[in-house]
């Protein structure tokens, strides 16, 4: 089914474009995401980048687990930019995703709470590192 709604997107040159110029001219948090996300390296989860959902170009796409990443500068955080993001955000939670939104500096600064923040929404939270101890005997 997942297959039948991709192909029904369809792109018009201009999104083409539109995606590839994202993808030219990322941000540093972008970047350095991306690095921990590409070719399976996030628990083996498959991501996109700067990848076209219907109108819209998200910045990280995880199909298998029906997530969106976005990165947020300054302009996101502004009242035309956050009326814009809701408009985005309703749009791909009707198509079936789930939106996460991080700040460049969320990125930047705590690069692996964002990490375990994609894992838990992808189901695919990592368990503690000690077992907790078990109750009863002691």
């Amino acid at each position: 089914p997942m297959d039948e709604e991709r192909r029904n997107w369809r792109l018009s040159r201009r999104q083409r474009e539109a995606a590839r110029m994202l993808r030219r001219n990322s941000t540093d948090a972008e970047r350095l995401l991306w690095s921990r996300l590409r070719a399976h390296r996030l628990e083996g989860l498959s991501f996109r980048r700067q990848t076209p959902v219907g109108p819209y170009v998200v910045d990280f796409l995880c199909h298998e687990a029906r997530l969106v990443i976005e990165v947020d500068g300054g302009q996101h955080y502004e009242a035309a930019g956050a009326a814009r993001d809701a408009r985005r955000d309703d749009f791909l939670t009707a198509q079936g995703f789930r939106v996460l939104r991080f700040s460049n500096l969320d990125v930047l600064m705590n690069l692996d709470g964002v990490l375990l923040a994609v894992l838990d929404a992808a189901g695919r939270a990592l368990p503690p590192p000690n077992p907790p101890p078990q109750a009863g005997e002691g």
